[in-house]
């Protein structure tokens, strides 16, 4: 396997990850208050969409392609 796309598989595994955690923010209604302030729901729809998203394109680029050096 490339360097290149072990790195992009590595990085939307983290994305993956963290959308995941936007995800379970969402479902279980947790609060979380930065600087005394509640953090807003809608912050975790939009950091699901956009992790999700780039978990999704970075895959698909090492998936579809089978080798990075093609892009």
């Amino acid at each position: 396997m490339k360097s290149k796309t072990l790195a992009l598989r590595v990085a939307g595994t983290v994305f993956g990850i963290i959308a995941l955690i936007h995800l379970l923010r969402l479902i279980t209604g947790i609060s979380v208050i930065i600087g005394g302030e509640p953090l807003p729901m809608w912050v975790n729809i939009a950091g699901l969409l956009a992790t999700g998203f780039l978990c999704a394109w970075f895959w698909s680029l090492t998936v579809t392609t089978g080798s990075i050096n093609q892009v």
